[in-house]
């Protein structure tokens, strides 16, 4: 007979479900559930990018490409980064730029070439669901900051937390599950201390074009350490920003050692980003998103209206996502109130699974106007 329990590897069974999921199948057992827990955004994908992925894809555009991925993608990228962040990579063949498999497929190459065991990692907390994974899965000790109750990951958090075990200081802003974006100065601040310390700062800025006229400034679209130092890993996406999550398409740059051996590692796992997407996205960059863009800020200005008044929410400046904190006068965690919402046909996230706390829970706002309203309504009544 076979033994599960003998099988399966210590790191496997360290590694619990993403309570996202489950919270996805108690809805599915809903009829006509109001869905305000999916992080997925609500519009169709750019038909010029639909366009371009099938023609493709009948091109025979099919195989594989090279690890760093296809030139005439790289050169997208590499002209996007040096133009918004100002990164000297105006080379196709740049070996500071590596075409990943996702955001997630960036971060887990980047753990695994910098991190041994005994390693420290320092993220936020709270965090995206796949940062405390990130530790079982490459040997690293995760090493959650405390941002409550602003949600601010500061030079002066991260700074007492750092050994000499630490290998990376991981942020995310605008943030998941907060919305939270950071300052220009609190960018700054952490490039700075990150580099006086000898430790990589890696930037994961999948929502960087979800950022609200409230949280630009005039270095660019969306705040980045990376118009302070090229010292660092700066990692983005296409899923969220173009509606094609399921294509699986992300992109990291930084120093050309880190990359080349993360390229490596890539060779061995992913292989590459699927090559049919890679080819529909080259010309991403220059499809003006500001109507969606513009939409969400309102869906966002929506919930500060019907949810402020009755309870505390998260600074959100960006992404698509409100922290809500469960009154305090109600007694329950956040998993409890996230059971009685699903009473009421509205599904959100428990504040635990993205924290050491169970205080708040976490809304999507990529969801259509009329349902969102509804579902904060009766958010606010069981409020």
């Amino acid at each position: 007979m076979i033994d599960p329990e003998r099988l399966l590897s210590s790191r496997a069974k360290s590694v619990d479900g993403s309570g996202i999921r489950r919270a996805f199948q108690l809805g599915a057992r809903l009829i006509d559930p109001i869905n305000l827990s999916i992080g997925q955004p609500d519009f169709a994908v750019p038909k010029l990018l639909c366009d371009a992925t099938v023609e493709a894809i009948r091109n025979g555009r099919n195989g594989y490409t090279m690890t760093g991925g296809a030139d005439d993608l790289r050169q997208s990228i590499s002209s996007y980064v040096s133009s918004d962040v100002g990164w000297d990579m105006t080379s196709s063949d740049a070996s500071d730029l590596l075409v990943t498999s996702g955001t997630s497929g960036a971060l887990l190459l980047a753990f695994m070439v910098l991190c041994d065991a005994g390693c420290e990692a320092i993220v936020p907390d709270p965090w995206f669901v796949v940062y405390p994974t990130l530790g079982p899965m490459t040997g690293t000790t995760i090493v959650p900051c405390d941002t409550y109750d602003d949600f601010r990951m500061t030079a002066a958090r991260v700074e007492p937390l750092i050994t000499d075990r630490t290998k990376i200081v991981l942020i995310n802003s605008p943030g998941n599950p907060t919305g939270v974006v950071l300052t220009d100065d609190e960018m700054r601040d952490l490039a700075d201390l990150c580099v006086s310390r000898g430790i990589m700062l890696v930037s994961d800025e999948i929502y960087d074009l979800f950022t609200f006229a409230d949280g630009r400034s005039d270095s660019g679209p969306s705040p980045s350490p990376a118009r302070y130092t090229q010292d660092m890993l700066l990692i983005r996406g296409f899923g969220k920003t173009y509606g094609c999550t399921g294509w699986r398409m992300g992109w990291a740059a930084g120093p050309s050692w880190l990359i080349s051996e993360m390229g490596k590692f890539q060779q061995y796992s992913f292989v590459c980003a699927p090559s049919m997407a890679q080819a529909g996205l080259v010309g991403a960059f220059d499809i003006d998103m500001s109507e969606t863009l513009n939409l969400f800020e309102r869906r966002r200005n929506m919930v500060r209206e019907i949810l402020g008044p009755v309870t505390d929410i998260s600074d959100c400046r960006g992404a698509f996502y409100s922290f809500v904190k469960v009154p305090e006068h109600l007694g329950m965690t956040g998993t409890a109130f996230s059971e009685l919402a699903i009473e009421q046909k509205v599904v959100t996230i428990p504040g635990g699974v993205f924290s050491s706390r169970d205080t708040h829970i976490r809304l999507s706002f990529a969801c259509q106007d009329d349902k969102l309203r509804k579902g904060l309504e009766i958010l606010r009544d069981l409020m």
